[in-house]
């Protein structure tokens, strides 16, 4: 891996933090990070670190960041389909960069499997899996099954462990037979370690947010984001092509 490059984060923290599972994946790349301070997991919690979001890009993108990735999948889905496209254009008009957001690389990674019909497990509650359903649907997806947690509190997703991630996963796979994918979202469940064993006994690829968002990442400056045993996006060697 080149090592002369770094990928700028725009984080759903208050504080100017990295995710630990991005530094566990990718101990040897360069991030640097600008917080947005989500209040909690709900649209009101998301109103002012939206608006924060193209800023915090564009100081990123002053202090030499070679491509951008914004942190937060609820965060970049609630207002739906459009204004996540419109936040895209935004974004790379503001920076000149390669930019991608948390939606975004969990879409990418779905479609990499070519995985229309999905199981979906969530930290949300009914109102914000309802604009999950809705932005996946108009990516064209059907989900076929979906249930969460239903976590309000920012910090709340941290306190489930990998076990219970995996426990809400099977559920949704064993209520969506056909599925051809299992898609984990929220960027502050900690996801590292559950994709291989859901994928061993469902048989299907399993895109997590805070996996996808750094494997998109490292694919925006050319890399292939390939992590050995971590399940099967992370497990491909080829980089992406530009």
């Amino acid at each position: 891996m080149r090592a002369d490059f770094t990928i700028g984060l725009v984080v759903p923290f208050a504080t100017d933090t990295v995710p630990d599972e991005g530094l566990q994946m990718y101990p040897d790349v360069r991030f640097r990070a600008r917080g947005v301070g989500v209040r909690s997991l709900t649209p009101g919690g998301y109103e002012s670190a939206w608006d924060a979001i193209v800023p915090a890009a564009e100081r990123l993108a002053a202090d030499g960041a070679d491509a951008i990735m914004v942190i937060g999948t609820s965060l970049t889905f609630y207002r739906g389909r459009d204004s996540h496209h419109r936040l895209l254009a935004e974004l790379r008009s503001a920076t000149a960069l390669p930019v991608s957001t948390m939606s975004q690389a969990v879409v990418d990674g779905l479609r990499r499997f070519a995985a229309r019909r999905i199981a979906v497990a969530t930290a949300y509650d009914d109102d914000v899996n309802e604009r999950l359903r809705a932005f996946l649907a108009a990516e064209g997806f059907e989900v076929q099954a979906l249930a969460g947690f239903g976590l309000r509190g920012f910090g709340d997703p941290a306190g489930k462990s990998e076990a219970d991630i995996i426990a809400l996963g099977s559920d949704v796979c064993a209520a969506a037979p056909a599925a051809e994918g299992l898609l984990i979202s929220c960027g502050g469940l900690r996801t590292l370690g559950v994709a291989a064993p859901l994928e061993a006994r469902h048989g299907i690829p399993v895109v997590a947010s805070t996996q996808a968002a750094f494997w998109a990442a490292l694919r925006l400056v050319g890399e292939s984001g390939h992590v050995a045993g971590r399940g099967r996006l992370l497990g491909q060697a080829a980089a992406a092509v530009h």
